[in-house]
C-alpha cells in the first residue's frame, strides 16, 4: 500500500487508515472480528488495519443488497488440505436466490443469510452442545429442531455465525430428499482439518 497520509483508501472517504493504524492489534483484532472477518488471531498489524478497512468501505460505501448477510467469505466454498470429497460434489450457494439443481442435492454455503433462512424455515434455533465449551468460546455447533434435547443450549446468531467463521466451516445441507420432502440434513465441516 502506497504511503501517503490521512484516507488511503480509494473512493472510501467514511474510512481512515490513519485512525486505524492508531488503534493496537487486540483493538483491531476485535474489530474485525465484529466485522465477520475470520482468521484474525493468525494476522500481523497492517493485515488487520487493511482488511478492518476492506470491511468498513464495504459496508460504508453501498455493500450490494444480496451481499449484505454473505458473511466475511461471500457465501463462498472454504477449501483446505481436509476437503472432503462430499464438500467436493455439493452445489456451491452464494446467494438466498440460488436453487438445487435437483431434488435431494447436496448442497454448500458459507453465505449467513442462506444458512438462516434454511434454519428458520425448518424453525430451527441456534445452539451449541452443553459441555463442549473451551476457554469461553462456544463448543460444538447445531441447531435446536424444537426437540427436547437437553444437551443443546441456545446461542444467539451472532455468537454462531462469529464461531462458524472463526473456525472456517462450511455449511453442508439439503433443501429435500430425493423423494421431494423436506430434508432437515445439514452437516459443518472444516476443511483445514485433515482429520475431520
Amino acid at each position: 500500500m502506497a504511503n501517503t497520509s490521512g484516507n488511503e483508501t480509494p473512493n472510501t472517504p467514511n474510512v481512515s487508515e490513519s485512525e486505524l493504524r492508531g488503534m493496537k492489534a487486540d483493538e483491531l483484532r476485535e474489530e474485525a472480528k465484529k466485522a465477520g472477518i475470520s482468521g484474525v488471531h493468525d494476522m500481523r498489524k497492517e493485515e488487520l488495519v487493511d482488511a478492518v478497512a476492506q470491511a468498513r468501505s464495504g459496508r460504508d460505501s453501498g455493500q450490494r443488497e444480496d451481499d449484505a448477510g454473505a458473511g466475511p467469505d461471500g457465501g463462498k466454498l472454504r477449501t483446505g488440505p481436509g476437503t472432503s470429497d462430499s464438500l467436493k460434489y455439493s452445489q456451491e450457494v452464494t446467494s438466498p436466490e440460488d436453487e438445487p439443481e435437483r431434488e435431494g442435492r447436496s448442497l454448500v454455503t458459507t453465505h449467513h443469510e442462506v444458512i438462516k433462512q434454511w434454519a428458520e424455515a425448518r424453525d430451527a434455533v441456534p445452539a451449541t452442545v452443553e459441555g463442549t465449551e473451551h476457554e469461553g468460546h462456544l463448543g460444538v455447533l447445531r441447531f435446536d429442531f424444537g426437540g427436547d434435547n437437553k444437551d443443546l443450549r441456545h446461542v444467539s446468531w451472532d455468537e454462531w455465525f462469529a464461531t462458524f467463521d472463526e473456525r472456517r466451516l462450511n455449511f453442508i445441507y439439503q433443501e429435500q430428499r430425493s423423494d421431494g420432502s423436506e430434508s432437515n440434513f445439514f452437516q459443518l465441516e472444516n476443511p483445514e482439518r485433515e482429520d475431520a
